[in-house]
């Protein structure tokens, strides 16, 4: 990609979100039912009215944009990584300033700031898990 915007950063964050919710469940291993498998009427083998329809696996191709993507949250403090994810999610900005204990408007912005900040990070072409201190430029100089 030629130059990241904050948009960009955001939809890659939000499909990274959505390929972790169409990951496969992950099971306990090691329990096992020894119970025969019972014979069943027919009312009793429809408990529910609505099935429950699980998404299509994500394509390798998509695994691999979500692990690029959780990595970047390394240049993030913690609080901005909540926040991003939550944001991914799609969260309510309600809920998200709620849980912040602030306004909308200035999770909105915090939100902004990160994206500004990973935006930044992947247009200097900085290494992903390398982190610029502030006060310092990517040479380590003041």
């Amino acid at each position: 990609m030629a130059e990241w915007t904050t948009e960009a950063v955001a939809a890659r964050f939000a499909e990274a979100a959505e390929t972790g919710r169409r990951l496969p469940r992950v099971n306990v291993q090691g329990y096992f039912n020894v119970w025969p498998a019972f014979a069943r009427e027919v009312w009793e083998s429809y408990p529910d009215t609505e099935p429950v329809y699980r998404p299509w696996p994500p394509t390798p191709q998509a695994i691999d944009r979500m692990l690029e993507t959780m990595r970047w949250v390394l240049w993030l403090e913690e609080g901005q990584r909540h926040l991003v994810w939550m944001r991914a999610k799609d969260i309510d900005w309600k809920v998200i300033a709620r849980r912040l204990g602030c306004h909308r408007t200035t999770a909105w912005r915090a939100w902004q700031t990160a994206l500004n900040e990973v935006a930044a990070q992947l247009n200097a072409g900085t290494p992903i898990g390398s982190v610029v201190q502030v006060g310092q430029d990517r040479r380590g100089m003041a």
